[in-house]
């Protein structure tokens, strides 16, 4: 089977799922500006020289998912074949970074089309550029992971299903805390048509928890914090929107999109650019 080479731009904050315990839904672009959603990973049984960072290129072989009808679902042959081959970093203002993700992947400025692509099947990832950011939204959220979920990791964790290549990580596996927000952004595209999309971002959900401990667990403290990243930081960047829709809507949902991850490049200047 051939090998692909994906550079991974998103990786969403872990969840539960029924068939596959804990999860991590994570994205990238092809060498072709092409988008893959590798899904299922096990992403923190990995092995320390497989846990991919964001742009990482990673090499392996990958098949169309067979439970998840969006076009860009694959899933990898052999988990252990995620291994990272290069990166690009930030040098030089973010030049590498902006020049494959801006010079290879489509834009989109409006929301209409993204939204009748998804009902038709033709598209679950994209690149978004909002016109214009309106609010960043805190809400509370269930702090537990559903018990539901719960129990039948437990059962399927007890008979080694999830589990079945790695005894030690059966018996010492522990559950990453499930957050007790949900962060959203509102915002107009280009029409001024608003919306307003989940944050699914690991560096969000991360965000919060290194707040939240260097601030003597005070919330209200490491709230503000997140605030002030995601609503007066990063969008004096050159600010993007990973979006992915969400298996569950997509195809029927008046909107299945959330965001599952920000590209923010620094700004470019006239010198930079050669203009003026």
């Amino acid at each position: 089977m051939a090998r692909e080479r994906v550079l991974i731009t998103v990786k969403t904050y872990p969840t539960l799922s029924r068939k596959y315990g804990e999860t991590v839904c994570t994205a990238g672009v092809r060498e072709d500006g092409s988008w893959m959603r590798i899904y299922p990973v096990p992403f923190r049984r990995l092995d320390e020289d497989q846990q991919y960072a964001k742009y990482d290129w990673i090499e392996a072989g990958f098949v169309r998912g067979t439970f998840d009808p969006r076009p860009e679902t694959y899933h990898p042959v052999d988990s252990k074949e995620l291994l990272p081959v290069g990166s690009i970093d930030t040098a030089d203002r973010w030049r590498e970074r902006r020049r494959f993700i801006l010079g290879k992947v489509a834009v989109y400025d409006r929301l209409a089309p993204l939204l009748e692509g998804a009902k038709a099947n033709t598209i679950s990832l994209a690149l978004f550029k909002p016109a214009q950011l309106l609010d960043f939204i805190i809400e509370d959220d269930d702090p537990d992971w559903p018990e539901d979920k719960l129990a039948q990791m437990r059962s399927r964790a007890q008979q080694s299903e999830l589990f079945t290549e790695d005894e030690e990580w059966r018996k010492t596996f522990e559950l990453i805390p499930k957050l007790p927000f949900r962060f959203r952004y509102r915002f107009a595209d280009i029409d001024g048509r608003t919306s307003t999309l989940t944050i699914l971002d690991w560096e969000c959900g991360q965000l919060y928890w290194n707040c939240l401990r260097r601030h003597g667990n005070n919330r209200e403290v490491a709230l503000e914090k997140v605030r002030q990243k995601y609503f007066v930081q990063l969008p004096a960047n050159d600010l993007y929107f990973f979006l992915g829709t969400l298996q569950q809507y997509h195809g029927f949902s008046p909107n299945p999109w959330a965001i599952v991850g920000l590209f923010h490049p620094p700004h470019e200047n006239q010198l930079e650019l050669g203009i003026g």
